[in-house]
């Protein structure tokens, strides 16, 4: 590895020393050298989340040309469509923008003292460059992996529902939410409230991926998981109340997956129910109460739900036994 540079890194440094290439063409010769139509190759960039580069910025390196000279080969041998590429740059942008976003803050925070000099900075970058290697080839097989376990949900989803990709599914649905929290940021400074929230999250995804279960997405005060079956939600569910000042609320049902996320009545319900449950509880519906097999269930007084109608929830707590 290099000598730490004096003085703070420039963004045409961080891009050369982490992209590993000089860029060399412009958006229009970038397009040309890989034999893809500049509409389509903006249309990728775009939904790869990247900004759109003025016509004689040079801007583009011979990686950016050798990955539309993939894609064109995949139209080539009809293997996408042109609306299909889009669908996956746009999946592929929004949840690397994410995770680099992530892995630069943990970075940052970790490396940089408080109050950081130049040099601090200069060696952060360093440090960043000399792990990339490692952490490229981490995140390809944990890509693999996980494409790996999608599929396997999806076929076992193929096997109930006669369908190869299932529009509709039913599953468990949970939501759980941090009590409290809008008080809680008042009290806290910044540094406690980045740490309450990433140590629900990481709990959270933890407990979730320890029952066979997905981490569907975080937002900050609440996660949203599911689960193939109601006595995994429900085990989700207990243990993560054993330990964080939580409500949660599970329903079961038909969902619709798309991009990643879930949708529809069962999604919405689970929401509602954890909106009235009250600290420290768990609250199911009807149809995740006659599921459950091993659980202590108790009856409540039906609640109207907003969009819903009435409900009738059930106290989810473990059995003695």
């Amino acid at each position: 590895m290099s000598e730490p540079r004096p003085g703070r890194p420039t963004a045409e440094e961080i891009e050369r020393l982490l992209l590993g290439l000089p860029p060399r063409f412009t958006r229009e010769q970038v397009a040309a050298k890989a034999g893809v139509p500049q509409e389509l190759a903006e249309r990728i960039w775009r939904a790869l989340g990247f900004a759109q580069r003025a016509d004689e910025a040079v801007a583009f390196t011979d990686a950016d040309v050798d990955a539309l000279r993939r894609v064109r080969g995949m139209l080539d041998r009809g293997l996408l469509d042109e609306q299909t590429v889009v669908r996956m740059a746009r999946a592929l942008g929004q949840t690397t923008a994410r995770l680099a976003q992530w892995q630069a803050e943990i970075m940052i925070g970790t490396l940089l003292p408080q109050e950081p000099s130049e040099g601090d900075l200069a060696r952060v970058l360093d440090t960043a460059q000399g792990l990339m290697p490692d952490f490229e080839h981490v995140l390809i097989h944990v890509w693999r992996a996980q494409l790996a376990a999608a599929g396997t949900r999806l076929l076992a989803m193929a096997d109930v529902n006669d369908e190869l990709v299932p529009t509709r599914v039913s599953m468990a649905v949970g939501f759980a939410d941090l009590v409290s929290f809008t008080r809680r940021s008042r009290e806290l400074d910044e540094k406690a409230l980045a740490d309450l929230v990433e140590g629900f999250e990481s709990r959270a995804s933890d407990v979730v991926a320890s029952h066979g279960a997905r981490l569907v997405k975080t937002l900050g005060d609440e996660v949203l998981f599911t689960a193939p079956t109601a006595d995994q939600a429900a085990a989700i569910a207990l243990e993560l109340v054993e330990t964080d000042e939580l409500r949660i609320g599970l329903a079961y049902g038909p969902v619709v997956p798309l991009m990643g996320d879930v949708f529809g009545t069962t999604v919405n319900l689970a929401a509602r129910l954890t909106a009235i449950a009250r600290p420290g509880t768990v609250l199911v519906d009807s149809v995740l109460a006659e599921e459950l097999e091993g659980f202590v269930l108790h009856k409540i007084r039906r609640r109207p739900a907003r969009g819903l109608g009435v409900v009738q929830p059930y106290v989810l707590r473990r059995s003695s036994s």
